[in-house]
C-alpha cells in the first residue's frame, strides 16, 4: 500500500469520492462490515499462499507453539 504525497491513501482518496454523501448510522455500520470482510479475506488468502508456498504444516504450528523467543531482561 502507498501513500500520497499529501498522506492519504488512494483508497481513503476514491472512498471520499465515492461517499460524499451522508450516511445513516446502519448504513456506515454496514459499511465497515463490508470493509472488515473485504481486507479479513484478503489478509487469510495471503496466508494461505504463504502456507503453500513455505509448504507449512500442522506439524509447522506445533513446533511453532513450542518455541521460546522471548528475550531474558538482564
Amino acid at each position: 500500500m502507498r501513500q500520497t504525497s499529501k498522506g492519504i491513501t488512494n483508497l481513503q482518496l476514491e472512498l471520499m469520492k465515492i461517499f460524499s454523501i451522508d450516511l445513516s448510522e446502519k448504513q456506515i455500520l454496514d459499511l465497515k462490515k463490508v470493509l472488515v470482510k473485504f481486507f479479513s479475506d484478503n489478509a487469510t488468502n495471503e496466508i494461505d499462499n504463504l502456507w503453500d508456498e513455505k509448504k507449512w504444516n500442522n506439524k509447522t504450528m506445533k513446533k511453532w507453539a513450542k518455541e521460546h523467543l522471548r528475550t531474558t531482561i538482564k
